[in-house]
């Protein structure tokens, strides 16, 4: 093999793994949800359609356990959960995404949920290897990173009707700017 074909074989397996693992594209407002099971800290598994049954999803994609907790996640759960009322009131479900490897998952999602009480309408579900993150096209495959923090508004039929996916650390819906999007459902 001569040095120019070698250099061009490097060129396609590079530009082939990039390919394959560019994956699902991220959801946007006005497709339908991409159907999901996931299990909470107990062990009970949830669909995203038995939360949809009952009225609109607020999903918040968290980045899991990069290392250390992520303290713009806490920052924004606690928003969040402030806003509690806010959301039962317009029948909306709250469920966060906690994502990681499967070894190690449960032990970080309790230690970030420890010595708080979720509200009655709110969810915490571990994505144990990624499984969620990769089908939305949302893990951030970099290292030290986990998943692209991301909030949806699904209606009751599935539709995504609000999507902020950010590329960053920050960039994080507020409760208050999601429970317009909620306020325009009805």
């Amino acid at each position: 093999m001569t040095r120019r074909s070698l250099t061009f074989a490097c060129i396609l397996t590079f530009a082939a793994k990039f390919v394959a693992s560019a994956g699902a594209a991220p959801p946007a407002k006005g497709e339908k949800a991409r159907p999901f099971t996931l299990k909470t800290l107990a062990g009970k598994a949830a669909s995203l359609e038995t939360f949809t049954k009952s009225g609109p999803v607020v999903l918040l994609v968290l980045r899991g356990y990069p290392g250390y907790q992520c303290p713009l996640c806490t920052a924004q759960v606690r928003d969040f959960v402030a806003q509690a009322k806010a959301f039962a009131e317009r029948g909306a479900s709250v469920v966060m995404i906690y994502p990681g490897p499967a070894a190690s998952l449960s032990k970080y999602a309790d230690e970030f949920i420890s010595g708080h009480t979720l509200p009655a309408n709110f969810t915490l579900l571990v994505d144990p290897d990624y499984v969620f993150t990769e089908s939305y096209g949302l893990r951030w495959n970099a290292d030290g990173e986990t998943a692209y923090p991301t909030t949806l508004v699904i209606d009751k039929a599935g539709t995504i009707r609000y999507a902020m996916v950010s590329k960053t650390h920050g960039g994080r819906s507020k409760a208050v700017n999601v429970l317009r999007e909620l306020d325009a459902l009805n």
